[in-house]
């Protein structure tokens, strides 16, 4: 296997997984109902923000989302160092959800989760133009996707971004994401992190975007089978907005 899947492995179980990996979601549609807040604790909050430290890296800026009419969701922002040429970006409040988890998978803690996109050292992270916000908006959506939908989302999930399946912004083809076991600053598994006595436990999940054609050759075969056909190099959870669509 190769090296990165063998490293998001060590996350799973994989017995538990192979039913889950068939799901898609249309990010589009959301319906206006009104939901109840949901926040982390300020002890919580800490206690989130030490370990994304811990785990990605330093960070001294957070991008404050101003209005939440859900979650209060910020993101993390750890800047590229010379061993990690590149930026994490995790997101801060999505936890403090807890989702639809179907009943047979409560076992195994799958609740709460946060979300990780790794983007190039050049990229543009302070722009509101699409086409620098893409990743950021996709980390956004993919957090509030359970609260909306009233459903729950965890390793080897697929999102589609837009309903109708069209590119996520102009400037690439990737159309959907699959979600994976996230990658920490020492190239380690991230490990769940536990929120405290009564079993709150949040998990980490790196964000992979997709082509339309992957993610249908996902939802056909299995996570397992498309990351053997993306080259080691593609493999890497760094976005490249030009890499080569597997599945065409």
């Amino acid at each position: 296997m190769k090296r990165i899947i063998g490293i998001l492995a060590t996350l799973v179980i994989s017995a538990l997984f192979v039913l889950c990996q068939n799901s898609t979601t249309h990010m589009e549609a959301q319906n206006n109902e009104s939901h109840p807040n949901f926040f982390y604790t300020e002890r919580e909050l800490n206690k989130i923000s030490a370990y994304i430290e811990q785990q990605y890296g330093t960070y001294d800026e957070v991008m404050h989302e101003m209005v939440s009419l859900d979650i209060h969701l910020d993101v993390a922002m750890v800047p590229p160092t010379d061993e990690q040429p590149y930026y994490k970006l995790v997101t801060m409040g999505a936890g403090a959800y807890k989702m639809n988890v179907p009943k047979e998978y409560k076992p195994f803690k799958l609740e709460r989760a946060e979300y990780v996109i790794f983007l190039p050292k050049d990229w543009n992270v302070k722009s509101n133009n699409e086409e620098d916000y893409w990743p950021i908006r996709m980390l956004k959506d993919v957090a509030r996707l359970p609260i909306y939908s009233d459903s729950w989302l965890t390793y080897g999930h697929t999102v589609q971004m837009n309903e109708d399946a069209s590119p996520v912004a102009e400037n690439t083809g990737f159309n959907s994401c699959v979600l994976m076991g996230s990658i920490g600053k020492n190239n380690q598994g991230v490990d769940p992190l536990k929120l405290g006595l009564l079993g709150k436990t949040v998990n980490f999940y790196q964000i992979y975007p997709l082509y339309n054609e992957e993610m249908e050759f996902k939802l056909e075969h299995s996570l397992d089978e498309l990351s053997e056909k993306i080259s080691d190099d593609d493999l890497d959870p760094i976005i490249n907005i030009n890499r080569k669509n597997y599945c065409k």
